[in-house]
């Protein structure tokens, strides 16, 4: 079996089982009555935390194929981040419908008036172009360098979701700072890569008379 064999047939699909693994442990969460009193804060908060697992492993995705030179790992990227965007759009669901039962007026007080929703409602906007130009043929419409510019949003969408969890919470801020330290340190990575690269002289310059 050849790699992209391998992927196509037995890790993408384990990698989809994977993704669905925290869904399926809340649904069971749910219809066995082991949620807390209050279930809607902890389907809010679980749906939350895997939005912001996901969209990290994403971002991880580059980094570990550079660091290990399995090119292979970047087949699984669009696969996550697609995930990560449907749970958040299950974290967003869940405040729509439960908490403000479609509440429009409500909803749009409270992205006014409430700092850690409007920062965690611009972070769910900011996913939906990139949902919608993950597709090859987008790639080739847009062309690569345009793509990546527009695909950095993923950081600033990311970015937007450890704030908006950071000041939700009022006490133990160790799970969001955690996000927070890793989300930095794939910045930094991603960053010390570029101004590497820019240093690089290619040998077809070096060997050009002065």
């Amino acid at each position: 079996m050849t790699p992209n064999q391998w992927v196509r047939r037995v890790g993408k699909p384990l990698a989809f089982a994977a993704c669905l693994i925290p869904l399926s442990l809340l649904v069971a969460d749910i219809f066995l009555g082991r949620l807390s009193a209050n279930p809607v804060e902890d389907i809010t908060h679980r749906t939350g935390d895997w939005t912001l697992i996901l969209l990290l492993v994403t971002l991880s995705v580059t980094p570990l194929r550079r660091l290990t030179g399995w090119g292979v790992v970047i087949r699984f990227r669009r696969m996550i981040g697609l995930f990560a965007s449907f749970y958040a759009v299950l974290h967003f669901s869940t405040y729509v419908i439960f908490d403000h039962l479609f509440d429009v007026g409500a909803m749009i007080e409270d992205v006014v008036k409430r700092p850690y929703i409007t920062v965690g409602f611009t972070s769910l906007v900011l996913l939906i172009p990139l949902v919608l130009t993950s597709t090859k043929g987008w790639i080739k419409r847009l062309g690569g360098k345009r793509w990546n510019r527009l695909h950095q949003l993923v950081y600033v969408s990311a970015a937007g979701g450890v704030l908006h969890f950071l000041w939700l919470v009022k006490a133990d801020l160790r799970k969001p700072t955690i996000f927070g330290v890793i989300l930095v340190a794939l910045l930094v990575t991603r960053l010390f890569h570029r101004r590497k690269a820019r240093r690089t002289v290619p040998l077809g310059e070096l060997a050009k008379p002065a």
